[in-house]
């Protein structure tokens, strides 16, 4: 076969490979040891000598040529291979993540950290206090003797030693006082209490409060209800209040604020109970008994004691039907309850 054959050969077949492998074996059969520029090499004894020189040279160039082009095919194929798993595997990092789902806080904090917010602006630091309490600072040093109800094992959960667990945050109120600390006296607590009662719609043995007090010389009524009234406003908006008597042992006078219902036309959902009202706030004077158990006297220093209940607080402004979603670890619930906060 003449060089032009063969080169007519060798671009035939080129033109036909189709991946790496075939230019790879087209390579072998041209320029390998068994290939064809090796077998013409081994017949030039065949070939008249007056001829031999012009077909070496003629089959030197058509070596050279087939590894020029064959390489640069090869490099093609690469190149061609590479940009196709880039582009398969392409990433785009500066766009963002797939993430996962994000927490929330849950309602019951919701409302804490409003409240809290609320009395930081009033000049309110947050005090913290034991849930295991002794008879003393739940009852006696609140002006609640031993024939009192709420002393009961009905109404309290006794323990052993003659401790119990608290049934308010007004705990932490009487062992801020019996701190001895100075005046003016402004401090929040907050927290989980327990009552020995039956569990319903509106009542469970483990809810949550925050408490306030601010005691100072000077202090009257008008001051507490100024703060009542910009406590609720703060955490309500602009809704309708009022103020009714209330009895509590530790305060006298005391009072309940209520709010306008607005969840509801006319009174009927589950926040008011059908009675257009819904109680918010519990508060009072600091009873004059309270103040003389820690060394105050009732006749130069006042102060003003109110609470939350921050479970009904939570329910009331998710408009939940009972308080037990507050506590119920359903995940699906609880995001339903905080897209309404």
């Amino acid at each position: 076969m003449s060089v032009e054959n063969m080169k007519k050969s060798f671009h035939e077949q080129l033109v036909q490979c189709a991946s790496l492998e075939e230019l790879e074996q087209l390579k072998r059969d041209y320029l390998g040891k068994k290939g064809v520029i090796r077998l013409s090499l081994s017949k030039m004894g065949s070939i008249p000598p007056q001829e031999r020189k012009p077909f070496a040279i003629a089959l030197n160039k058509l070596k050279a040529y087939i590894e020029q082009q064959i390489t640069g095919e090869i490099e093609k194929e690469q190149n061609r291979l590479l940009h196709a798993r880039l582009e398969k595997e392409w990433l785009d990092m500066s766009l963002p993540g797939i993430n996962t789902k994000r927490g929330a806080r849950h309602p019951l904090n919701e409302v804490e950290r409003r409240c809290l917010a609320v009395l930081r602006q009033l000049g309110f630091s947050l005090v913290d206090g034991p849930e295991v309490e002794d008879a003393f600072h739940n009852f006696d040093a609140l002006n609640i003797p031993e024939h009192h109800p709420a002393r009961d094992m009905q109404d309290t959960f006794w323990l052993d030693g003659g401790l119990l667990l608290r049934s308010h945050t007004t705990t932490v109120q009487a062992r801020v006082l019996g701190s001895n600390p100075s005046l003016p006296l402004r401090v929040a607590s907050m927290g989980r209490v327990y009552r020995n009662e039956a569990v319903d719609a509106t009542h469970l043995a483990m809810f949550h409060q925050l408490e306030g007090i601010w005691v100072d010389k000077g202090l009257n009524f008008a001051h507490l209800k100024g703060t009542l009234a910009f406590i609720a406003r703060s955490l309500y908006g602009d809704s309708p209040i009022r103020f009714k008597p209330k009895f509590y042992p530790y305060t006298e006078p005391s009072v309940g604020v209520d709010l306008q219902c607005s969840l509801c036309c006319g009174g009927g959902c589950s926040s008011c109970h059908g009675a257009g009202w819904v109680t918010i706030l519990g508060a009072g004077m600091i009873h004059p008994k309270v103040f003389e158990t820690f060394g105050f006297d009732p006749n130069e220093v006042s102060g003003i004691a109110f609470g939350l209940g921050t479970t009904r607080m939570a329910s009331q402004l998710v408009n939940a039907p009972t308080l037990r979603p507050m506590y119920d670890q359903d995940l699906s619930l609880l995001h339903a309850i905080h897209r309404g906060l």
